[in-house]
């Protein structure tokens, strides 16, 4: 099931009172588990800190920690308050079907009305999170002799099967957050012997710069380049930045000569992506050189922005003390060639209004807040744009006194209508008072007929509304587009205002494409439609892929119908995962991003949105996308060369590329036409095996549960499960290659290199579940048969050793399983827990007959 049919088939209700309207029937159970309190114990332990554990279950927290002792858990680590405030996700998700409402909102230590505006604003968390079970309450008792005993039995397995791995040293969760926050440089050889004939070096030089803006560009390149070129032998020289209105927009020139290198560009932004290629090009090289010569580049793809890899999404201008763009991370994301971010903007929260007074609460501080941001990312040459999805749906009372405003209706609540002029000019208002206040921002990009109810027409319903069921759908979300863009133009007559076609209909886009102003720009995703035949099954994208290689026949129209309006065309990518596997950072198939890189130059697009909430590490995928942002670029074989060299070094390079090659081939197997949002590849090994059907329907990513023909989507189960196996040969194959690799790597690369070794075992380690998982459930509702349950053993077998082959891979590198919108899939403690699930299985319910 796509993303659309999800949002639209009202896969869960939305949380009034915190007794929601929807209810499931009761949990399932664990009885790998000596009883529910245990369960809350374990699944806890990673998540919350002990005292609040206890007050939750009306317990000493001492007492608590013994019983995760006794079942053999690591040392119950205390977690920081930034911590708590980054997994709160997880910290539901692991709860929903054990706790209560009123318990979890405990645990989290939020207000009631906290909890409900993150369930509903948070990337749809209502949706992803399906029916709450009806939870009883968890309450501390003495664990009685039988518990006691059945802890014993779960501490000497997990300490049978990870030995000394159970307690070993670990990147605690989030940890990346403060290497990815912090200001490095790449740390340059002794260079004093590696020099070309053609090359100059430039240790020992100094930083000039022209005027103001120069000045400060200079300042702040201190922490890049006077160190990489300190001197060591006394040479003399500068390096002059300066601002040229001559050259190209968004491009840069850099002149290298004996005594004096300078850089020129046509604006700041572009000044820094010129330093940034400076950097690259000493990086390759292993020392301060450049090339003797000018080398002029001109920006092919511009804007190039995404979301941050670790920002909160629901309110993240609210939050005090989380900084979804520390300038460590604006830097990393410079030096990959992106020169913008966004975020999410709920326009009620962000502008006072007359019209409604209840509007507005809070305002001024997100836009300070805003405001700070947008001048720090300005300084590393990236711009900030604001997601527009407006106007959000209000509940019943909202119009008691506004009747005239009431549009259509989706699970209770109703949609202000954007007929009524009024609503179009509240909209318009208030993106004039966000641009007037920070006037630097870069501009917005909507998504008009999905995600929230907004306009009438956005779900698929205007009959439900006496206004919009007499009008076309390209008049009222052209009306909407409008308001938008005359909002920012009040303000700004340089920002972006980007259409996402992003569940428009086919008659939409004939309509309304060819009427779009020509100030604004049309995004479309690129490899949407494009057909595929995989295990023989045919279909087509209808989401994000990076296995099928864009751009298909749906952009490329909409593009051409776009520019013959002389509308500026721009292609919304997935250049580091999608839902295909979003539990990595990135997905190493850096030969099928290069391949899409050079189809988009072709397609003529004149800029990228490079991820949505998923996508944002710095990662070798973006290096491979940045060789092809500015021209003239290489061609894909040495695009991917400059790259592997730049990451691991000429030595380790040759056996990373046939790697890279290897994994691309192996995941264009992916079966595209799985239901991709509740199949277990983002969970893979940590979801647990149900030796009886639980009755319980996938919900959205959070919840893959045991429906397993919900997962196949398109394809029969059989075929899917034979797909996955396929592709996860070919990638184990391929993995020997990035190992040797690795072992070549110079040490100053050596981190990198074994956290991309990390994670390209990941992915293969969720593909063999996914496939094991398919084929363990086809079994378990076949006719019972001796070779069928054998078979079914061996599975859960399988999967203990894959929970066991992962578990360090989770402890030791803490941007394994975590995506910004979802937080962390799993924890190290949850493949424990598979572990002890499956050998419930195998000495409980898969036992051969007598």
């Amino acid at each position: 099931m796509e993303r659309r049919a999800f949002l639209t088939a009202g896969g869960a209700a939305l949380l009034a009172p915190l007794t929601p309207p929807l209810v499931a029937a009761a949990p399932i159970p664990e009885p790998h588990f000596p009883s529910r309190l245990y369960q809350f114990v374990w699944r806890n332990w990673e998540l919350a800190n002990a005292d609040r554990m206890a007050a939750v279950a009306k317990a000493n927290a001492n007492d608590l920690v013994e019983i995760g002792r006794s079942m053999g858990l690591p040392p119950k680590p205390e977690l920081s308050s930034d911590q708590l405030r980054r997994i709160y996700i997880t910290t539901i998700r692991q709860n929903w079907h054990l706790l209560p409402l009123e318990q979890i909102q405990q645990l989290l230590g939020w207000t009631r009305e906290k909890l409900e505006f993150t369930l509903k604003e948070d990337d749809f968390l209502d949706h992803k999170l399906g029916p709450k079970p009806d939870c009883e309450l968890v309450r501390y008792s003495p664990p009685s002799d039988g518990e006691k005993a059945r802890a014993a039995e779960i501490r000497r397995l997990v300490e049978g099967k990870l030995g000394d791995e159970l307690n070993a040293a670990g990147e605690a969760p989030f940890t990346f957050v403060d290497r990815l926050s912090s200001l490095q440089f790449a740390p340059a050889r002794d260079s004093r012997s590696t020099a070309g004939a053609n090359e100059i070096s430039i240790e020992g030089w100094k930083i000039a710069g022209e005027g103001p803006a120069e000045r400060r560009l200079a300042a702040g390149l201190d922490q890049y380049l006077r160190q990489a070129m300190r001197a060591r032998s006394g040479g003399a020289g500068t390096i002059l930045l300066r601002l040229d209105s001559g050259l190209s927009p968004a491009g840069f020139s850099i002149g290298a000569e004996d005594s004096q290198v300078t850089v020129a560009a046509s604006d700041a932004v572009s000044l820094m992506q010129a330093v940034y290629w400076l950097q690259d090009e000493m990086e390759l090289r292993a020392g301060p050189f450049l090339a003797r010569g000018t080398v002029q580049k001109k920006a092919s793809l511009d804007p190039r922005y995404l979301y941050s890899y670790f920002a909160l999404y629901g309110d993240p201008l609210f939050e005090q003390g989380i900084d979804p763009f520390p300038d460590g991370y604006l830097e990393k994301l410079g030096r990959v060639g992106i020169n913008g971010v966004w975020m999410q903007c709920v326009l009620n929260t962000m502008a006072p209004s007359s019209t409604f007074p209840e509007f507005g609460r809070g305002a001024e501080q997100r836009l300070r807040n805003l405001a700070t941001l947008v001048e720090r990312a300005a300084q590393f040459g990236l711009k900030i744009y604001l997601y527009i999805n407006e106007p959000r749906s209000m509940p019943a009372e909202f119009y008691r006194t506004r009747p005239e405003m009431r549009g259509a209706e989706d699970r209770g609540r109703f949609a202000m209508c954007t007929s009524v002029a009024a609503v179009r000019e509240w909209i318009s208002a208030s993106l004039a008072h966000i641009f007037e206040r920070v006037p630097e921002l870069g501009g917005v990009f909507s998504i008009t007929m999905s995600e929230n109810l907004t306009n009438c027409f956005s779900h698929f319903h205007p009959e439900r509304c006496s206004r919009c069921s007499k009008r076309t759908n390209w008049d009222v979300v052209g009306e909407v587009l409008e308001a938008i863009r005359s909002g920012v133009r009040r303000a700004s007559k340089t920002a972006e205002v980007i259409a996402w076609d992003w569940g428009w209909p086919a008659e939409l886009c004939r309509n309304l494409i060819p009427r779009l102003p020509r100030d604004m720009r049309y995004l479309s995703v690129s490899e949407w439609s494009t057909p595929i035949e995989r295990g023989g099954v045919r279909t087509e994208v209808g989401e994000y892929s990076i296995s099928v290689v864009g751009p298909g026949p749906r952009a490329t129209a909409n593009w051409k119908a776009a520019a013959s309006a002389g509308v500026r065309t721009m292609a919304k990518t997935q250049f580091n995962n999608t839902w295909e596997i979003s539990a990595v950072p990135f997905i190493p198939v850096a030969d099928l991003v290069a391949r899409h890189c050079e189809n988009l130059l072709r397609s003529g697009v004149s800029g990228i949105m490079a991820s949505w909430t998923l996508g944002g590490y710095p990662s070798p995928n973006l290096e491979v996308a940045k060789e092809f942002y500015f021209s003239p670029s290489a061609g894909r074989s040495e695009v991917l060369r400059r790259v592997a060299e730049r990451r691991y070094g000429r030595a380790a390079a040759p056996l990373a590329l046939e790697a890279w090659k290897g994994f691309s081939e192996a995941f264009e197997l992916y079966p595209y036409g799985v239901a991709i949002y509740t199949i277990p590849t983002q969970h893979g090994p940590a979801n647990l095996l149900r030796p009886a059907p639980s009755g319980v329907r996938s919900s959205m990513i959070l919840f893959p549960q045991d429906d397993y023909r919900n997962w196949a989507g398109k394809y029969p189960p059989e075929i899917a499960q034979r797909q996955f196996a396929r592709m996860a040969d070919r990638w184990e194959a391929a993995l020997p290659l990035l190992r040797k690799a690795v072992d070549r790597v110079p040490v100053e690369k050596r981190q990198k290199a074994q956290e991309d070794l990390a994670i390209a075992e990941v992915c293969y380690l969720h593909f063999r579940s996914t496939a094991n998982q398919i084929e363990f459930y086809l079994l378990r509702d076949a006719p019972a048969n001796a070779s069928g349950l054998a078979r079914m053993r061996a599975i859960a077998s399988a999967e203990i050793e894959l929970c066991r082959r992962l578990y360090p891979l989770a402890r030791r590198h803490s941007v394994i399983a975590y995506e910004a919108s979802n937080h962390y899939y799993y924890r190290p403690a949850d493949l424990l827990e598979k572990i002890v699930n499956c050998q419930y299985l195998l000495d409980h319910e898969l036992r051969p007959a007598p």
